[in-house]
């Protein structure tokens, strides 16, 4: 098993990167709010002025959506294909992360 955790920059995608999970059996994400570090700092000196241009760029994101998902091994890549197709690419700048880790142990699943 593996934990697929994917930080989610671009937002606007997330139902439809949930529904298109769903739809291929892969369920019991947990999504949480969070934030990057840089908007994070943006009160420290010249970060400041980083994140004032940040928000006059895109002022709707401030904030990021990070979704865990305890996965079979083999579902990995189809992971991988939903959120690159859903978002557009996780090459393109500002768009969002994925990567996996193993999972030693686990309780409470559903099988």
């Amino acid at each position: 098993m593996k934990l697929a955790v994917i930080v989610l920059n671009k937002t606007e995608c997330l139902d439809t990167l949930l529904t298109e999970f769903a739809g291929k059996g892969i369920n019991g994400a947990t999504i949480l709010e969070s934030t990057g570090m840089a908007h994070a700092l943006s009160d420290e000196g010249e970060l400041r002025i980083i994140a004032s241009l940040r928000v006059l760029l895109d002022p709707e994101r401030q904030k990021s959506k990070t979704i865990f998902a305890v996965i079979e091994n083999e579902q990995l890549p189809l992971v991988s294909s939903i959120v690159n197709a859903v978002t557009g690419g996780l090459d393109k700048p500002d768009t969002g992360i994925l990567f996996a880790t193993d999972i030693s142990y686990a309780e409470g699943l559903e099988k």
